[in-house]
C-alpha cells in the first residue's frame, strides 16, 4: 500500500483538530473547569513554556488524545464573541501550516489540508465538520465540531473549546481532542515517523527526552493551533486592515521560542503562502490553483 508523502501531515493536523465520540471526555461545565483550573494552578505557574499553560496527550491502540489548558491575556467576551463564530474559526485554522482553505457553508465548516508549502485547494484533503450550536452563557461557553469521517481511514472526529471568565479579567481555556483511525492511518503514520519524521518529538518530557512518535504529532499540533487562538485574538485589537499580517507575523513568531519541535519553514515563505491562501479564502471561486 502506497501513501502520499503529505499523508502524515493531513494525519498530523487531525489529530489536533479531533475529538473521537464516545471513548473521548465531553466538556466539563463550569463547576468542574474553574475546579480544573484551580487544580492546575502550580502547573500552570511553573512549567516549560514559560506562561499559563498545560498540555497533557495520551496514546492507546488506535486512538490518541488530549488535553490543553490555558490562561488566556483576553477578556472573556472578547473569546467568547471569537469562538462561538464559525467563521472566525476558519481566520482561525488557516494559521497551520497544513490548513489550506476554509469556508463556512451553512452548519458546515469545509477545511482542506495538505502540505507545509503551497498547493491547489482541489489537491489538498477536505475535511466537513458540522458546526453545533454554542453554549454562550456571560459565565461559560462551549462549542464543538464533529465529522464522521476522514482522511486515510480517520473516523469520529470532535473538536471542544470551552472557557469561563477569570477574576482578573483573563480567560481560562479548555481544548479537548482525540483522534479514532484505522490499519491504513496507522501504516501511514508509521511510515511517516519511521523515515522523514523520526527525528520530531513533542513537549512532553520522557526516559530523559521529549516523547516523540504520535504524541509527538498530537502535541506540536496542540501547541500550533494553541498560537493560533491566542494569535487570533491578540490581532482584534488593531485596526481592521492591520489584522491579517499582525495575527500571521504573531503565530510565527511564538512557534520560533519551540524550534525543535515547531520549526519548519521561514518566515518569508510562510508569510507569502498564508498571504496567498487568505486571498483565496476570501475568493468568490477557491478551486482555482
Amino acid at each position: 500500500m502506497k501513501f502520499p508523502r503529505h499523508a502524515a501531515a493531513v494525519l498530523g493536523l487531525a489529530l489536533l483538530l479531533l475529538v473521537t465520540g464516545a471513548e473521548a471526555a465531553g466538556a466539563l461545565g463550569p463547576p468542574a473547569l474553574r475546579a480544573r483550573h484551580a487544580s492546575l494552578a502550580p502547573q500552570l505557574a511553573e512549567n516549560a513554556f514559560g506562561g499559563p499553560l498545560v498540555l497533557q496527550s495520551e496514546e492507546a491502540a488506535r486512538r490518541i488524545e488530549g488535553d490543553v489548558y490555558a490562561v488566556l491575556d483576553h477578556p472573556f467576551a472578547v473569546v467568547s464573541a471569537a469562538l462561538a463564530d464559525p467563521a472566525q474559526w476558519c481566520d482561525i485554522l488557516i494559521l497551520h501550516l497544513n490548513t489550506k482553505y476554509c469556508r463556512r457553508s451553512g452548519d458546515l465548516l469545509e477545511v482542506r489540508v495538505g502540505k507545509k508549502e503551497e498547493q491547489s485547494v482541489n489537491s489538498a484533503t477536505l475535511l466537513r465538520f458540522a458546526w453545533r450550536p454554542a453554549v454562550v452563557r456571560p459565565d461559560y461557553l462551549s462549542v464543538e465540531m464533529v465529522a464522521a469521517e476522514g482522511p486515510y481511514d480517520t473516523r469520529d472526529y470532535r473538536l471542544l473549546a470551552e472557557a469561563v471568565p477569570l477574576e482578573d479579567g483573563r480567560t481560562f481555556l479548555h481544548m479537548g481532542y482525540a483522534l479514532s483511525y484505522g490499519m491504513a492511518s496507522n501504516l501511514a503514520l508509521n511510515l511517516y515517523l519511521g523515515t522523514v519524521g523520526r527525528d520530531k518529538v513533542g513537549f512532553t518530557r520522557a526516559n530523559g527526552g521529549f516523547v516523540g512518535g504520535q504524541r509527538g504529532v498530537v502535541e506540536r499540533n496542540t501547541m500550533r493551533y494553541y498560537l493560533a487562538i491566542d494569535g487570533y485574538l491578540r490581532s482584534l485589537a488593531a485596526p481592521p486592515a492591520e489584522r491579517l499580517e499582525q495575527r500571521l507575523k504573531t503565530w510565527f513568531n511564538a512557534t520560533e521560542k519551540y524550534p525543535r519541535q515547531l520549526h519548519e519553514v521561514d518566515q518569508a515563505d510562510y508569510l507569502r503562502m498564508k498571504r496567498n491562501e487568505v486571498a483565496r479564502q476570501s475568493a468568490v471561486n477557491p478551486a482555482r490553483p
